[in-house]
């Protein structure tokens, strides 16, 4: 098989791990700068170009598209699509699980257990987003935010009042969401492939850092998940239409809390913690899949 890793950067850990595996099972592994495309429609159907070259003779693409890139990176996505080539995630499903509001609203209306979530339009004079979620502390997010970038811990209900008022006169939406103390600042991600959870790793954030990203100086352990944390975050990955993800949690008294569905996980620290080889499990799953170029159906 011909198998294209769509990714900015051909020297990242899961860029790397992604083009090994499919040489290592005997494919043809390509990177391509998926900002590099160009997309093209006419009567003879959609079309790719990609250094003045058209792409042809493609059998599936695994996407990387950073979060900063949403918009063209799906668009991409979406031709290869058209094209009948198979894909390892879903325009749709990603542009959803980018969008932090939305795939919120949608883990709700599936009955998934997360933190208490508000979003509202900000007045000085109305501050009742603030009694939605309940007593400080309280977290506060930016919808744009990234690994573990814009959020913020307000200690107090005044604090929190601040912060948000902050943000508003900067014309800067965010969401505020009770804060699950006994986690201890840590989380658990789950990374799935084809509706099977194929490793877990327990993220811890630094000393005096209730984030536990590792991008913000965290660490990852192998964690052994209990059988409802298994079935929450399949059930997450399921509702946001993903066959490759990975779903962070939180351990709570009221049980596992789904943070978020993240569509391009990174692979360095789960491979590290877990020592399994996951980019191998990916290119498994598009052996099976691209035959009958099924993916998860993504509801509206």
């Amino acid at each position: 098989m011909n198998i294209v890793v769509l990714s900015r950067n051909a020297k990242l850990y899961s860029t790397q791990r992604l083009i090994e595996a499919i040489e290592q099972r005997g494919h043809k592994g390509t990177v391509i700068d998926h900002l590099k495309c160009d997309i093209v429609m006419d009567d003879e159907g959609p079309s790719i170009f990609y250094a003045g070259k058209k792409l042809t003779g493609i059998d599936a693409i695994i996407p990387r598209i950073g979060s900063s890139v949403t918009f063209y990176g799906a668009a991409v996505v979406r031709q290869f699509e058209m094209m009948k080539v198979f894909s390892t995630l879903d325009s749709l499903a990603l542009t959803r699980s980018r969008d932090k509001l939305r795939s919120l609203q949608i883990l709700s209306r599936e009955g998934i257990r997360m933190p208490k979530t508000a979003f509202t339009n900000f007045s000085k004079e109305d501050n009742k987003i603030l009694t939605h979620v309940g007593e400080a502390p309280l977290v506060i997010k930016l919808l744009e935010g990234t690994q573990g970038v814009g959020v913020v811990l307000a200690e107090t209900n005044k604090a929190a009042k601040s912060v948000v008022q902050a943000f508003d006169s900067l014309k800067t939406r965010v969401i505020l969401q009770e804060f699950i103390e006994e986690a201890g600042g840590a989380d658990i991600r789950a990374f799935i492939v084809n509706g099977k959870v194929v490793g877990a790793m327990k993220r811890q954030g630094k000393e005096g850092d209730f984030r536990s990203n590792l991008h913000q100086g965290g660490n990852a352990s192998l964690i052994k998940l209990s059988r409802e944390e298994k079935s929450t975050a399949l059930k997450a990955a399921k509702s946001m239409g993903l066959a490759v993800s990975g779903v962070d949690m939180l351990q709570s008294k009221r049980g596992p809390m789904v943070l978020e569905v993240n569509s391009s996980p990174g692979l360095e620290g789960i491979e590290k913690a877990t020592k399994v080889d996951i980019a191998g499990k990916i290119v498994e799953y598009i052996e099976i899949a691209a035959k009958t170029k099924r993916t998860p159906k993504v509801k509206a």
